[in-house]
């Protein structure tokens, strides 16, 4: 599981939902959450939270700036990678510290990654999960 250190620097809301902004820095995350807050008492406005997420819920992609729908993005660089028959876990140096993904090794192969490539990972807002 990746985890980071934020502080929650907005929050909207409709029904029971929350669209809850983070700011680890120097990133911000969006994460959608079944609260509001009128049931948590972590979800004010500064408040400390762990940005945490699935090695498998990483996208990667090696193209600058896509056009996707998905806003949590972290530029960084391979540190080091391990190819399986499978799937490859790559572990990604960027500015908010060492992140992991796991994807599948053909996706690696076609992306031609390696040691020390640039990518960007990605992360959907409904996979991010907020802990106080």
């Amino acid at each position: 599981m990746n985890s980071f250190s934020g502080h929650i620097t907005g929050i909207r809301t409709h029904d029971a939902l929350a669209l809850v902004t983070v700011r680890v820095d120097p990133h911000t995350f969006e994460a959608i959450v079944i609260d509001d807050p009128e049931t948590s008492a972590y979800l004010r406005t500064n408040s400390p939270v762990q940005v945490q997420f699935k090695e498998t819920e990483v996208i990667i992609t090696t193209a600058k700036a896509p056009v996707v729908s998905l806003r949590n993005r972290i530029e960084g660089h391979i540190s080091a990678i391990e190819k399986g028959r499978l799937l490859s876990r790559l572990t990604i140096q960027t500015a908010i510290g060492n992140l992991v993904s796991i994807i599948s090794t053909d996706a690696a192969v076609e992306l031609g990654l390696e040691k020390n490539s640039p990518v960007t990972a990605m992360v959907k807002l409904n996979e991010i999960i907020l802990a106080p």
